[in-house]
This record gives structure tokens, C-alpha cells and sequence, in this order.
């Protein structure tokens, strides 16, 4: 890609749709997370939410997921420390700390499915959010 917006911009100086762009398609946020409340650590666990399409690794309801999930993350430019709540290999957290993108991710192979060939995304390891499914 030509327009390596990520490599010139800050989070916050970003367009929506630049911001938006960063989501490699993993769906690891979209896992359950849980924090030690000794050593703050984040361990994410197999359990996704119960939107998340487990094929495209997509939530189908992303625009008012947050009227479905009240505790659904919103990610922006000035989490700062929160940033860690996401995984070593989000865009989102790399830039924030300033790192680059690995190679893999769709804004650099040209490719919506290189996250999937990488076996980054959580497509095929998940277990359903049951509790509250309908």
C-alpha cells in the first residue's frame, strides 16, 4: 500500500476511516479477558463474545455492538495505559507503542485474509459465550 498513513500520523491526528483501517481482523479483543489484580496482567482466554462471527472473526453488529454488549471495548488515541487490554499484535497498541506493523497485517499485504494465513486471528480456536446467547 502506498499511503502508509500509520507510519506519518498519530492515533489522534488519524481519520476515522484511517483509525477504523488498523483493525487487523484478528478478533482477539472480542475474547474474554482477565486481569490479575495482584500484577495487573491481562490473560486472554478461548472465550469469545457471543456476536463474534467466529469464520470472519467480525462482529455483525460492530456499528451498535455497545447497546448489545454494554462492557464492549471502544478503542481510542488516548487509552494510554489500556492499550495493553489488547494483544502484543494489535495496531492499535503497536503504534501507541511506537512499534511497526508486522507484515502480515492487511494495510501492508494488501490482503483482508493474511491475518487468517498467519494464524494471528482466533478463527477456528474459540469457545461461544453460551450465558447470554439467544
Amino acid at each position: 500500500m502506498k499511503d502508509k498513513f500509520w507510519q506519518e500520523l498519530s492515533l489522534s491526528e488519524m481519520t476515522r476511516a484511517q483509525w477504523e483501517s488498523l483493525c487487523d481482523g484478528c478478533g482477539r479483543c472480542c475474547l474474554h479477558k482477565i486481569e490479575d489484580e495482584d500484577t495487573n496482567e491481562i490473560y486472554f482466554t478461548d472465550v469469545a463474545c457471543r456476536y463474534l462471527d467466529e469464520e470472519t472473526c467480525q462482529c455483525p453488529h460492530y456499528g451498535v455492538r455497545q447497546s448489545k454488549v454494554p462492557d464492549c471495548l471502544t478503542i481510542y488515541p488516548n487509552w494510554g495505559k489500556k492499550f495493553l487490554w489488547l494483544p502484543t499484535t494489535c495496531a492499535y497498541r503497536l503504534l501507541s507503542e511506537n512499534k511497526p506493523l508486522f507484515d502480515w497485517h492487511p494495510l501492508i499485504s494488501g490482503d483482508v485474509n493474511s491475518v487468517h494465513l498467519a494464524g494471528i486471528s482466533v478463527r477456528g480456536r474459540t469457545y461461544r459465550d453460551c450465558k447470554f446467547a439467544s
